[in-house]
């Protein structure tokens, strides 16, 4: 697996990075995750592939995601081996102050992600969305003081409007706080709204990009209309992937179609697509079964043509924004 840096900084990560969401304590939302023993053999798959760059969340199966993904990382490789990311943002508790990106909840939370990963730093230090409630000020001198206690290497952000984006790295700026290095932001074949202005901003800036739901939910790893427990379970696929665009369909079958006629896997193409989109430093690959992992690794060696870009791309229609 080759390395890049993540944006301007020196920081090196794997091209692909590993997602953690699907691991942790099952609850009525999240029925499909996976527990520490299934977890480790993919962790291990992954690590041994040269994937040193993990991802997790402490709102993902309250908390536990990040339990497990502390305690097999602890087994994999020394600390410093490892690029470890977690994000702030969601409810963790009910009542007042339990959710968002005040300073309250921002110093709170850093600490009780430390506490559940079993280590004294992240990596990197993500905000999960844009909070409408809290001043960018604050939310920046908070992340900023995170970082300068040692508790974060470095802060980045998720799926958000792009002024706000701005909005944010400008009150840093303005300040001399850190300013974020990365969005993690949702772009896949069926979904490329992002081309609008967040990834060219990014660009711009040398912001690093690493992308969410690479394979629109699993919908480009197989044939239109197949079935899988998560998609029929998981009420965040349902409100998300279930409002399809009218041209979902024939962008699967334009995947299927140059699958085939390479002879891999689809969702291998569908991840080289993205790979070979200029920005993109590691896409986000969640994993349920090893065979996520090993296309995930295969598609960083599949080269497509201009021809072959040009055919995934060409059924794709604008739709409505999503995700944030």
């Amino acid at each position: 697996m080759n390395t890049t840096r993540l944006g301007r900084t020196g920081l090196e990560v794997s091209r692909i990075c590993f997602g953690c969401m699907s691991f942790g304590k099952v609850t009525d939302e999240r029925p499909w995750v996976l527990g520490q023993d299934e977890a480790r053999p993919m962790f291990q798959r992954a690590w041994d592939a040269g994937i040193n760059f993990f991802d997790t969340a402490n709102v993902y199966a309250q908390g536990t995601s990040e339990e497990i993904t502390g305690a097999i990382i602890k087994e994999l490789a020394p600390r410093d081996d490892v690029v470890l990311a977690t994000k702030v943002f969601g409810r963790m508790r009910p009542g007042p102050n339990g959710q968002g990106l005040s300073r309250k909840a921002i110093l709170a939370e850093i600490d009780n992600s430390l506490h559940r990963l079993g280590t004294d730093y992240v990596d990197l230090y993500q905000i999960h969305r844009f909070d409408p409630f809290t001043p960018v000020e604050e939310t920046m001198e908070a992340l900023h003081d995170v970082v300068r206690a040692g508790k974060a290497r470095y802060i980045g952000a998720s799926s958000m409007w792009a002024w706000q984006f701005a909005k944010l790295q400008h009150a840093a700026e303005s300040h001399g706080w850190t300013k974020f290095v990365s969005m993690q932001n949702q772009v896949s074949l069926t979904y490329r709204e992002e081309e609008r202005e967040m990834i060219p901003l990014c660009l711009n800036q040398g912001v690093a990009l690493l992308p969410w739901s690479p394979l629109g939910g699993g919908k480009l790893t197989r044939p239109w209309g197949t079935q899988t427990k998560r998609a029929t379970t998981d009420r965040y696929n349902k409100t998300m992937y279930e409002q399809a665009s009218g041209n979902d369909e024939a962008v699967v079958s334009a995947v299927e179609t140059v699958a085939k006629e390479r002879g891999l896997p689809m969702a291998q193409v569908a991840m080289a697509w993205l790979l070979h989109k200029k920005g993109i430093t590691a896409p986000i690959v969640g994993a349920s079964k090893l065979s996520h992992i090993e296309d995930a690794i295969a598609a960083e060696a599949v080269m497509l043509s201009e021809d072959e870009i040009a055919k995934l791309e060409a059924p794709y229609q604008p739709m409505m924004v999503s995700g944030f």
